[in-house]
């Protein structure tokens, strides 16, 4: 069972989003802010977190941040889920190393798909990693699941 960490600070909008995902067969832990959000994903591993920008204590993209900076996180596919619809606002969380980036309100099947899609893609990166050869030193290393993005397009 593939694990989900929500970290919203709508107490409603997370627990609906939770029950949503519970019922889709995901095993799911949540996170009232971004600081929470942090410790929860490094302590548990999730294999996608769905985050919120606007937070209290750390917002999105500092939660973003953090845990592309953590080797034990930085591959883990991340998708914002926001009320900001601006196109410098999407074009900054995707900029940032976000794999999606969904508005609210959103339709379940949306986020589904986000989330799938997301699952896959790093199912097919994770293959794909394991089967290079390895690197003479750490500086050779790709850190996160966007450099791997980049060398595949380079």
């Amino acid at each position: 069972m593939k694990k989900i960490l929500i970290i919203e600070d709508d107490a409603a909008l997370r627990e609906n989003t939770a029950e949503l995902l519970e019922l889709s067969d995901f095993e799911v832990i949540t996170a009232a802010n971004g600081r929470l959000g942090i410790e929860q994903a490094q302590n548990n591993k999730p294999d996608v977190i769905v985050c919120d920008i606007m937070m209290p204590e750390v917002d999105g993209y500092g939660v973003l941040e953090a845990l592309s900076l953590d080797v034990s996180t930085n591959q883990i596919p991340f998708i914002f889920l926001s009320a900001r619809t601006d196109h410098k606002e999407v074009r900054k969380g995707m900029d940032l190393g976000a794999d999606d980036y969904l508005t609210k309100p959103f339709e379940e099947e949306e986020l589904l798909n986000a989330i799938e899609t997301r699952l896959a893609k790093a199912e097919v990166f994770k293959s794909l990693l394991n089967n290079l050869p390895q690197p003479s030193s750490d500086e050779d290393q790709l850190r996160n699941l966007n450099e791997l993005k980049n060398f595949f397009d380079d």
